[in-house]
C-alpha cells in the first residue's frame, strides 16, 4: 500500500488464533494501529497482550462481537466507523466445514444456515457498513479470506433448507459467496473511490486448530498463509488491482459463478434482504 506501516490503521477478524492471529501480529510488528476482532473478551485480551509483547507496538485495539448475531455485527460495524481512519479491512473471521464445530446443519442466532451466517453474511454487513469510512481513508483496501473450496449457491435453497446437508458444501458455498460479494462490490465502488476488494486462498490446509481438529495434519506453513495475506494487503505493486481472486500469490479464476453479473447481483438482494429483515433496516448496504 502506498502508505507507510505508521500510519495505516488496520482491523483483522477473526484475530484469536489460527491465521487471523498471526496476520494481526505480522501486521503489528510492522508498525500499523491494530484493531482485532474475536468474540470472545478473555481470548481477545489474551491476543493483544501477547501480540504487544512480540511486536512491541501498544496501538493495539480490541473488539468483541459474535459474528452469529448480525446485531453484534452491525454494533460492531457502528463502534469501527467512529474510527477516524481504516485503510486496512481484513474478512478473516470463520467456522469450517466440520470439527471442531459441528459437521451438521447449525443456525446462528438469527436461525440463519450457521456457515453461510458467520462466513459470508457478517462480513457483507461489515463491510458494506464501513465502506464510507473506508473511502474517507483512502487508499484502503479489503481482503477476503476466501478458499479453493467453492460450490455455486442454490439460490432456490441458499441455506440448505430442504437439499441434503453436508458441512463442506456449506462451507464452500460460503466461500464462494464472500468471493462473489468482493467481485461485486469492487464493481460497484467508483472507480476513483481509492478502495480496492480482493479475494484470496493464502494457502492449503495451514496448522490452525479447524484444520488439526477436522484433518488431524497439515500441508502449508502458516507461514505460507500469513505471507500471502500480507502480501495482498500491503504489496505497494497491488495498489490498483481490485475485484480479483488469488491463489497464494498467483491470480487464478474461482467458480464460474463469482464472474456472473446476475447471480452477483441476486446475492447482494439475497443479503441486503436477510440482513434488512433481522435489523430492521433497509438501504444501508448499497451506495
Amino acid at each position: 500500500m502506498s502508505r507507510s506501516p505508521e500510519d495505516t490503521v488496520a482491523l483483522v477478524t477473526g484475530a484469536t488464533d489460527g491465521l487471523g492471529r498471526a496476520v494481526a501480529e505480522r501486521l503489528a510488528g510492522m508498525g500499523v494501529t491494530l484493531h482485532i476482532h474475536g468474540r470472545n473478551a478473555k481470548r481477545l485480551a489474551a491476543a493483544k497482550e501477547e501480540i504487544v509483547a512480540a511486536t512491541g507496538n501498544d496501538r493495539v485495539r480490541t473488539h468483541r462481537a459474535d459474528f452469529a448475531s448480525l446485531a453484534e455485527v452491525a454494533a460492531l460495524a457502528d463502534e469501527l466507523a467512529a474510527l477516524p481512519a481504516l485503510h486496512l479491512l481484513i474478512n478473516n473471521a470463520g467456522i469450517g466445514s466440520g470439527l471442531p464445530d459441528s459437521p451438521d446443519r447449525e443456525e446462528s442466532r438469527d436461525g440463519l444456515e450457521l456457515r453461510f451466517a458467520v462466513n459470508y453474511l457478517a462480513s457483507f454487513v461489515l463491510t458494506t457498513r464501513l465502506v464510507p469510512l473506508l473511502e474517507s481513508s483512502a487508499p484502503a483496501r479489503v481482503v477476503m479470506i476466501a478458499s479453493l473450496g467453492q460450490a455455486s449457491l442454490d439460490f432456490d435453497d441458499p441455506q440448505l433448507e430442504r437439499s441434503f446437508y453436508e458441512g463442506r458444501r456449506a462451507y464452500a458455498q460460503s466461500k464462494l459467496a464472500q468471493i462473489s460479494f468482493a467481485n461485486e462490490l469492487a464493481y460497484r465502488l467508483p472507480t476513483d473511490s481509492g478502495v480496492t476488494v480482493n479475494s484470496i486462498h493464502p494457502a492449503t490446509f495451514m496448522p490452525t486448530k479447524i484444520v488439526l481438529d477436522e484433518r488431524g495434519t497439515s500441508v502449508d506453513s502458516l507461514d505460507r498463509g500469513v505471507d500471502s495475506t500480507v502480501r495482498l494487503a500491503t504489496d505497494p505493486s497491488l495498489d490498483d488491482v481490485t475485484g480479483r481472486f488469488f491463489d497464494r500469490e498467483t491470480e487464478a479464476r474461482a467458480e464460474d459463478q463469482a464472474y456472473d453479473p446476475a447471480a452477483r447481483g441476486r446475492l447482494w438482494e439475497l443479503s441486503e434482504s436477510l440482513a434488512g429483515e433481522i435489523l430492521g433496516s433497509s438501504g444501508n448496504f448499497s451506495f
